[in-house]
């Protein structure tokens, strides 16, 4: 068993209220097949808007999907099943509202390192930027962000590199 079938077989799927009114369940098997890990055995991209988040809220399972995100990054998964799993965590840590964007960037931050890694890496066009706007939402220590920023502003997005995508955050009390 690998990192990411570790994190989805702790999760209580069963217990939560998914998005689109069933329980959780199929969330599950969603997350295989974006890790490349369900019957195609390679990574089938999948949408979790209305399952788990929608623009304007997260739903109960978001905690669960940032801890199975988190361990997708950390495990051996495909580069785009990895662009994938950043590109679902932002939306975790990037949510407004009830508690649960909260929790979800609490969780997030257990992987700060992770997301250290991607940016300073740059193993694939992109990810790094990726990476760094979750950073600049869940990352407390604004000096080392900046640090981070300078060391590898050649391979992130304008956005990244001027700081226009911290802008949303600052002075939120996310940090």
């Amino acid at each position: 068993m690998r990192l990411i079938e570790m994190e989805i077989a702790r999760q209580d799927w069963k217990g939560m209220l998914c998005g689109c009114g069933n329980t959780a369940e199929h969330l599950a098997g969603y997350l295989l097949q974006l890790a490349g890990r369900g019957p195609e055995e390679r990574p089938i991209h999948v949408s979790f808007e209305g399952h788990v988040w929608s623009p304007a809220a997260l739903w109960e399972p978001a905690p669960a999907v940032t801890s199975v995100a988190l361990a997708g990054l950390a495990d051996d998964v495909a580069p785009m099943a990895r662009t994938w799993f950043l590109h679902l965590l932002h939306c975790m840590v990037a949510g407004e509202g009830t508690e649960l964007p909260e929790r979800c960037r609490s969780l997030a931050t257990q992987g700060i390192w992770l997301l250290y890694e991607e940016v300073m890496s740059n193993r694939q066009p992109g990810a790094a930027g990726d990476a760094f706007e979750i950073l600049t939402v869940i990352e407390p220590d604004r000096a080392r962000l900046q640090w981070v920023r300078d060391i590898a502003a050649e391979w992130l997005p304008v956005c990244c590199r001027t700081g226009q995508c911290d802008d949303e955050f600052e002075g939120s009390d996310r940090m």
